[in-house]
Formats: structure tokens, C-alpha cells, sequence
């Protein structure tokens, strides 16, 4: 039911100008025949963490681990379009997005490991504002920004969400704030970690899909609110931590 609802919501923003926020060309899907050995290691580790934690749910069949990689490799030829060529040392400014992409596991997993399902939803859904904050990848080396934010490395996830929850928290949860200053820790790099594994390992399944579905039907600005909420939920556990 969920994939029915986000595929429709999608499919019909995306056919409208006025919410397309990215312009994207067309793409025909490359071979099915792509094995595992075509992508890097973590991206195959990341396919077998994938694959095991969806036979788990009952979601995938023995065949899903193919089907996958299809979506994965297609994902990244297709955002490729849409990239600029950046000359740098740093490991997040090389040409392959240097972590693994978990949103488009995401989907996959929602979708029920069907791959042309799964790429179709993921092209609409690139066009969408919402997909620069859900989607990581999406503006790896991205043509949509700035070049002086693209040399700098810095995702936008960090300075947008990221930035307005640490402001959030000094007004919603000081005390939790005060123990993140104390620590020396950030609450932005804990956000952005949570953000970027699109919460895998922190919450259940049933609650990643619903992080997923907020985000696309009510707007971008509920990836900021859902962290709050995380923090306040885990609040009584973090000053615990503190005094300890």
C-alpha cells in the first residue's frame, strides 16, 4: 500500500512544472545483467547487508541481490547526467559517491525488490525538492548547486537540516543541547549520520518507511522535526549518559 501512495504522490508532482525543482534528462536503463563484482566493496557490502535484512522482513525473494545491483549501478549512471567534474584530493569529491546509497535500498525494499519499479520511482522522484535531502547521492557533484559548495565537499544535508536542528534544539531541548556542547560532540554530526543510513539501525523498518513517506508528502522540513523528535524521545538516556 505504501509503494502504491508514494508512487502515485510522485509520479503526479513530478508531471507538474511548477513542483519539479530539478530538471532531468531522459535515461534508458543499461543492461540487467549487472553482477555484484561491478560495483566498489562497500557498495557490495552494502548490497548483502541489503539483501539479508530484506529476506529478514519478507520482503525480498533469492533473486533480489542481482536486481539490486541494477538499480544501484543505473542509479549512479543516470545521476552521472547531472554532475560536474570537480578536480580535488578529497575522497568525497571523486567521481563515485564515496558512501553507500541506502535511500535507494530504501526503495527498494518498499518496492518489494522490483527493479524497474524501483528506478522508475527513483528518476520521478530526483526531479522533486525533497529528494536533495532524502536521496544523498542525488547531489553528489551536482550541476544544481553552486560550484564553490560542490569544491567545499559539504553536503547540504549538513548546513541546511542539519544547521536548523542544533537551532531547533537550543530552543526545544536546551539540556540536551548543553550535553552535546559538554561532549564534544555535535548534534548536527549524530543528524547527519542518522540522515545519511536513512535511519537504518537506529529505527525499526515500519518506522524508516514512515520517515520516508513524511518527508515526501508533507515536505523536506520534517527531516528536521523527526530528529527533534528522536532527541526528545531519547533525552532522559543522553543526560544519564552525561552525568555518567
Amino acid at each position: 500500500v505504501l509503494a502504491e501512495l508514494i508512487e502515485k504522490f510522485v509520479s503526479h508532482l513530478s508531471e507538474s512544472r511548477t513542483d519539479c525543482y530539478f530538471s532531468t534528462g531522459s535515461y534508458k536503463a543499461m543492461d540487467a545483467n549487472v553482477k555484484k563484482e561491478n560495483l566498489s566493496s562497500v557498495q557490495q557490502l552494502g548490497v548483502e547487508m541489503t539483501v539479508r535484512y530484506g529476506k529478514y522482513l519478507n520482503l525480498l525473494k533469492e533473486d533480489a541481490e542481482n536486481g539490486l545491483c541494477f538499480v544501484l549501478m543505473n542509479c549512479e549512471e543516470f545521476l552521472k547526467q547531472q554532475q560536474r567534474t570537480v578536480v580535488s584530493s578529497l575522497n568525497c569529491l571523486q567521481e563515485h559517491y564515496a558512501g553507500y546509497d541506502w535511500f535507494a535500498s530504501s526503495i527498494f525494499l518498499i518496492m518489494s525488490g522490483d527493479r524497474e519499479r524501483t528506478l522508475t520511482f527513483l528518476q520521478q522522484f530526483s526531479r522533486l525538492l525533497v529528494s536533495a535531502f532524502l536521496w544523498l547521492p542525488r547531489l553528489h557533484l551536482s550541476m544544481h548547486l553552486p560550484v564553490t559548495t560542490v569544491e567545499y565537499g559539504i553536503h547540504p544535508v549538513y548546513f541546511c537540516s542539519a544547521h536548523h536542528v542544533e537551532m531547533l534544539l537550543k530552543a526545544e531541548l536546551p539540556l540536551v543541547c548543553s550535553a552535546f556542547h559538554m561532549s564534544g560532540f555535535t548534534p548536527s554530526q549524530i543528524c547527519l549520520q542518522w540522515i545519511t543510513q536513512c535511519f537504518w539501525n537506529y529505527m525499526d523498518w515500519s518506522e524508516i518507511c514512515h520517515y520516508i513517506a513524511i518527508c515526501i508528502f508533507l515536505g523536506p522540513d520534517y527531516q528536521i522535526y523527526i530528529c527533534i523528535s528522536l532527541f526528545r524521545h531519547l533525552q532522559q538516556d543522553i543526560l544519564r549518559h552525561t552525568e555518567a
